[in-house]
């Protein structure tokens, strides 16, 4: 049953940020001395960078101006206004966009700049809280010290300082944990509370305050629905897991790898025998990757619960459909970046697509394996027939048992080689979002070979991940027949629900997760 309670709690949760931004704020005071404005100026990682500008060189000179960029900035405003802009500030202020929006792009980095005005400007107090993130975590944005953030027009005795980020309570931990799928925005105090969790930048107006954030100012430094505002690539919906504990280290891993892959990528331009260590993290980056929340393991872990006995055969399932993700990552970029020169918003689009398709299958799977384990389809009966009617049985025995005794057989339950290729289409299908801004970043950067190599080995590591968990979904299915022990009347039983439990997962995930991708 907590298997069936996951998949109804299933919603879209980011693993970790995709895309990383190095912030800097101007906050812009009225003659009254209250908070009216905020200026942004964010730059982006090097390559969800690349990824933005793919395609847009239209007059083919070789380099992407702001003219070329103005139409991805205009559109990028509409989403960041979805999202609030990503800033929470003061007492629930509302921003509109000024419309001075621009984009440049130098030395692989690109940079937004643009402003914000408030609907109802806010005196500060001696503490004004700003804070500047994205609560799903697809895009993680670092004001890196007090430095970074500019005060115009403002007070004579108002200072500012960044605060690290602080551990969520348990409290706000369980209330987003019960957040359902319908919910696209954080209820107001629930967000407030949410504010610290990434850090904050804060500014004291006030002559008792002026000396304490002087002296904070110097010591405190930031530790510092699909990607919408800036056209990356769909993220992975799966379960929603607590950000703190051993969940909060997790994502963090999976950001530092994600970072320094990246950044040894850039580095093989110069340095081939930075090779050896992109491998590695490559590498490494695949098992963290797969261990957070997302539908690959959740679908293959179950299709085995539901479906198969032989642990090698949930291993080979798990190895081929991490196999196939990489292949399609590689297959999808070379064709829609290398050969047809589609934009990043074209290839998200296509990616989302592609994901959907996925899920589609997923759920189909799901629809044949409840069905087959319910009316019996695609079992084999021969022996039955063999010895015809007259041989030892106990024609008394209750029908629905006989079932449940005879979906055991390890020649009965296996899949055929149809069933278990759309296990591997519908979990491979999708391509990882990560490698996708690899190889475009690879392709545009003259390393397409490694970064090629560098997909694949994520896959590696993906599959060494998932198939553990087939594994240990292969070996809880095991010892579930064996709680009857010589009782082959009750383990059948056991076993049989065990199997419908698992294809009832398969088929959760996938309506939960189509319907979340729509």
């Amino acid at each position: 049953m907590a298997a069936l309670a996951a998949v109804f709690f299933a919603q879209p949760a980011l693993a970790h940020p995709h895309i990383m931004i190095d912030a800097k704020a101007t906050i812009r005071f009225d003659d009254a001395g209250r908070v009216a404005g905020l200026h942004h100026s964010w730059t982006f990682d090097t390559a969800f960078s690349v990824w933005m500008v793919q395609g847009l060189d239209t007059d083919g000179d070789g380099s992407v101006s702001s003219a070329e960029m103005q139409a991805l900035a205009d559109e990028n405003m509409v989403g960041l206004a979805d999202y609030g802009f990503y800033t929470y500030a003061g007492d629930e202020m509302v921003f509109d966009a000024v419309g001075d929006q621009r984009m440049t792009y130098e030395n692989n980095r690109v940079t937004l700049d643009y402003s914000i005005v408030a609907d109802q400007p806010q005196a500060p107090g001696e503490r004004f809280e700003l804070g500047i993130y994205d609560p799903e975590y697809y895009v993680a944005i670092t004001v890196n010290d007090a430095a970074d953030v500019t005060l115009e027009n403002a007070p004579s005795d108002c200072a500012v300082r960044v605060e690290p980020p602080v551990p969520m309570t348990r409290e706000v931990e369980e209330r987003l944990y019960a957040l359902g799928p319908e919910v696209l925005e954080l209820p107001p105090d629930l967000a407030a509370a949410m504010r610290g969790t990434q850090g904050l930048v804060v500014i004291s107006c006030g002559a008792a305050s002026v000396a304490t954030t002087a002296a904070d100012a110097a010591a405190d430094v930031a530790r510092a629905r699909p990607a919408a505002p800036f056209g990356g690539p769909p993220p992975e919906v799966g379960i929603n897991l607590p950000r703190s504990g051993f969940f909060g280290w997790l994502q963090n891993q999976q950001r530092d790898f994600y970072a320094a892959l990246t950044a040894s990528l850039d580095a093989l331009r110069t340095d081939w025998t930075a090779f050896w260590v992109l491998g590695g993290l490559s590498f490494l980056y695949g098992i963290f990757h797969a261990a957070g929340p997302g539908h690959g393991k959740a679908v293959i872990s179950s299709y085995v619960l539901a479906n198969e006995s032989q642990l090698r055969r949930g291993i080979a399932l798990s190895g081929l459909s991490a196999l196939m993700q990489s292949l399609v990552a590689i297959g999808f970029v070379l064709v829609l970046a290398g050969v047809l020169n589609l934009t990043s918003t074209a290839l998200g689009e296509a990616a989302h697509w592609v994901g959907v398709v996925s899920y589609a299958m997923v759920a189909l799977l799901g629809l044949w394996l409840v069905l087959r384990k319910v009316f019996g389809w695609g079992h084999s009966h021969a022996h039955d027939h063999e010895h015809g009617h007259d041989h030892e049985h106990d024609h008394h025995a209750d029908e629905h048992t006989h079932a449940m005794h005879h979906a055991i057989a390890p020649q009965d339950i296996r899949g055929n080689w149809r069933e278990q290729l759309g296990v591997v289409l519908a979990v491979g299908l999708r391509p990882c979002s990560g490698a996708l801004v690899v190889l475009v970043f690879a392709l545009s950067q003259g390393v397409l070979a490694a970064g090629i190599a560098s997909v694949l080995l994520m896959g590696l590591g993906t599959a060494i991940t998932v198939a553990t968990l087939a594994t240990l979904a292969v070996t809880a299915k095991g010892l579930a027949g064996r709680i009857g022990g010589a009782d082959s009347v009750l383990a059948g039983a056991i076993v049989w629900w065990a199997e419908l439990a698992g294809a009832v997962c398969v088929l959760g995930f996938g309506v939960l997760l189509l319907i979340a991708s729509l």
